[in-house]
């Protein structure tokens, strides 16, 4: 540890900025496993001793880590090298449910509840489910987590004619839907960048800022009937989503160009 932070190696010159050459450093020790998940770093004041560096130039190094989710750091406790968390590939084809997704890979989930109840509908709730004067909403809000690892936080909101009793989920929601008929088949899903408030990065076990998904699902029954309007937010550095392209209709592929030998 004490190598890792040796004043040796840093250039004035020639080399980027100072904070750069610490963040490279220690992201390679990270790389390399001689940081290892869960490894503590000295606090800022010790870290600018050891290197030689200001302090205000090792709290830029140490934050741009905790942007890119490589450290975490916890209020009262430090600064540590952040879990390994595996990416998982989302098709966005496929209308699922976080828990049937997990189950194909033969993964298994863990939801810790933080809410489910009926409620007065919020405007968006109006406005996503249709809903009228005197309606009410089932909400559920859950952490789900997958070996261990929270991944994503999921606020669903639904009518309460569809869901009367909240508190009868109590896994896959698709599949409590499911088995009573109510299953939507088709959606519409909204995906975009977020930075992680504080209380959905204590949740998530990240850094509050650092980069999330927020996506928005509205699902329909056969009828068309909007049956769930869900707000999720997913670990930025756990997911990455797919989704296959293809040409439009009445547009034919160009011929397929050959190289001479």
């Amino acid at each position: 540890m004490e190598n890792l932070f040796s004043p040796e190696g840093f250039e004035e010159t020639g080399g980027g900025p100072l904070y750069l050459q610490l963040h490279r450093r220690i992201a390679e020790a990270i790389a390399s496993g001689r940081l290892k998940p869960g490894d503590s770093l000295p606090p800022e004041r010790e870290m600018a001793a050891l290197t030689g560096l200001s302090r205000v130039t090792v709290r830029k190094g140490v934050e741009a880590l905790v942007s890119s989710g490589q450290l975490v750091q916890r209020r009262g406790s430090g600064t540590f090298v952040a879990p390994r968390v595996e990416r998982l590939e989302q098709a966005l084809s496929l209308l699922t449910s976080f828990t049937e997704d997990m189950a194909r890979r033969g993964r298994q989930v863990v939801s810790i509840w933080l809410a489910r109840g009926l409620h007065a509908p919020a405007p968006e709730e109006v406005m996503a489910l249709g809903l009228g004067a005197g309606d009410r909403v089932a909400r559920l809000e859950r952490v789900r987590s997958s070996d261990g690892v929270p991944l994503a936080i999921e606020r669903a909101s639904l009518p309460a004619e569809i869901l009367p009793d909240p508190d009868q989920v109590t896994g896959s929601l698709y599949a409590h839907l499911e088995a009573r008929a109510l299953r939507p088949v088709r959606a519409v899903q909204r995906i975009s960048a977020t930075n992680l408030g504080a209380r959905d990065a204590e949740l998530l076990n990240v850094t509050p800022g650092v980069a999330g998904l927020k996506i928005e699902r509205v699902s329909y029954l056969p009828s068309g009937k909007v049956v769930e309007f869900t707000r999720s937010l997913y670990r930025g550095d756990a997911y990455d989503f797919a989704v296959e392209l293809k040409l439009a209709p009445g547009v034919s592929p160009a011929p397929d160009e050959r190289i001479a030998q």
